[in-house]
Parts: structure tokens; sequence; C-alpha cells
């Protein structure tokens, strides 16, 4: 097995190595920014710091959000090697982009926050009273670990805002504040058809985002047959056969916030106990 991942020492990528080598598995982990792909008919491979790689029997890629494009292209390689993976070039791209995976839910029928997607500070200031009173979520499209998300609590602070997101990528997305899950969410931690794992996630005092990077708590949680088949139906919709979907109570019901491709562990094993990369590596088995 070859783990593609930027780092031998992130938490993740130990894990996985380890569920591996328990397993009897050879498994090596390679960083993917060192990886080109090479085409030249019989001799096509995947470049290592200039060298050819040696192919393993399945990867599994971990591809950070700074580095989305390099890691669709080599799973693409991945494709043309005929290397069995476990995660999808069109999966990993839609999940990333923020605004296209969530059109892709509403296509299907999947509920999600009201959310627009703005290119100036004019047609945010225009259409920040679609989405209710403020506060309002303000995000840029690629994200991750909550950075890049803010909350703008008057129309002020949104053009600074949305000012200053735009610096930075060339759209931005605006969302509704759901007051009522008073900063608590729910990640489910999909491998295959299944659900592994799940986990409720709230936000420290004073931060409205529930995530660990910024020092919420988690724990263990049930989820509802109902939850169960929105959250399977959501991976399906998406492509994405790893996938961490996190849910938000609304008044409305249960809405997809977010699908990540490359959802991390450390949290949600710490939370839940369970062996997370143990069925990862389970699940890689199978595609041998």
């Amino acid at each position: 097995m070859t783990v593609f991942s930027r780092g031998p020492s992130l938490y993740s990528t130990r894990r996985l190595v380890e569920a591996a080598e328990a397993r009897g598995h050879d498994v090596e982990v390679v960083d993917h920014a060192l990886c080109s792909p090479y085409l030249a008919g019989k001799k096509t491979s995947i470049l290592h710091n200039g060298s050819a790689l040696r192919l393993p029997e399945v990867a599994i890629p971990r591809i950070g959000a700074n580095i989305t494009a390099r890691g669709v292209s080599l799973i693409r390689q991945l494709d043309a090697l005929k290397v069995p993976h476990t995660l999808s070039a069109d999966g990993l791209l839609l999940a990333r982009d923020k605004m296209s995976c969530l059109q892709q839910l509403v296509g299907a029928g999947i509920d999600v926050p009201r959310t627009v997607l703005c290119f100036s500070t004019w047609e945010a200031r225009r259409i920040a009273s679609k989405l209710g009173p403020f506060p309002i979520v303000v995000k840029l499209l690629e994200s991750t670990h909550g950075v890049g998300v803010a909350l703008a609590h008057h129309l002020h602070q949104l053009d600074r805002l949305v000012e200053g997101f735009l610096q930075l990528q060339d759209r931005v997305v605006l969302q509704e504040y759901i007051r009522e899950s008073k900063g608590a969410d729910q990640r489910a931690f999909v491998v295959g058809d299944t659900i592994v794992a799940a986990m409720e996630r709230r936000a420290a005092p004073g931060e409205f985002r529930a995530n660990i990077h910024r020092g919420a708590t988690a724990e263990r949680i049930d989820l509802s047959e109902e939850d169960q088949a929105l959250v399977l139906r959501t991976a399906r919709t998406i492509g994405v056969e790893i996938a961490g979907v996190d849910l938000i109570r609304s008044s409305r019901g249960p809405l997809v916030m977010e699908v990540n491709a490359s959802p991390g562990l450390e949290g949600i094993e710490g939370a839940t106990e369970v062996d997370i990369a143990g069925a990862i590596i389970r699940y890689a088995e199978q595609k041998v």
C-alpha cells in the first residue's frame, strides 16, 4: 500500500500506517507534493523526486486542501495506470468547491442551508437580506479547519469580510446562520457504504465554528436511521468513498453543511474510540 500524504508524522497518516502494518501489509508514505505524472506510452509512470515511483497494489490518497490540483492530477494518473485507490478525482474536486458541492446536493433533493455565491461586495450587500437577519456566515470557496469562515454581525462588517476574502479568491459564499444549532454540528465518517463513527462537535465559548482545531469539544453519538440514510445518500451524491459528512440541526430539519473528501482521523477517533484507520485499510484491501 501507498499512503499519499504531505507528512508521515501527521496523526491520520501515522494511524493508517499502524493499521496497515497491523494487518501485515507493506506500507509506504509518499509526499504527493513531490509527485509528477509522466506520460510516455508503455513507460507512463508517476515520478517522485524525478524518479519512477514503484507502483503499489492499492493507494490511499490523503490530499491536503492547499494542494487539490496536484492531488487530482495524481489520482487521474493512478487511474491511467490502473492502480486502485480510495478517492475519485471528480469526488475530490466537487467536495472541495463548497458551492458546487451544495449545488449537487440540492439537485439531488438534499436540504442545505440557504447559500448565495457572490463575486463583488456590491452583490453581497444586495443579497444579504435574502439570508435573513444578521449575523451572516461568510466563507471562502475552499477552506479547511474553519480557516476562511467568518461571521458578519452587521453590514459594515460584511463589507470588510467580503472585500478581504475577494483578495484571496474571485468569489465568496454567503450562508444563513443557524441560531438554533447553538454552535453544534454532527460529523459522520463514511467508509464505502458504511457509517463507521459519528460525533457531535460543540463550539468553544465565544466561537461559532464547531471545529476541533478551533477548540470545539466532541462526543460520540448515535445517528437516527433517517440521519444515517441522509449521510450515505450525501456521500454517494458527491461521489466520495471515504468522507466526513457534516450535518447541522435547524428548525426545518437536518441540513448538510459540508462534505470533506479527506477527513482527519484524530478528532473523531479520540471522541468515539472507533478504529477508523483500520476500517479504511480493510476497505482498501477490498479494492485489490
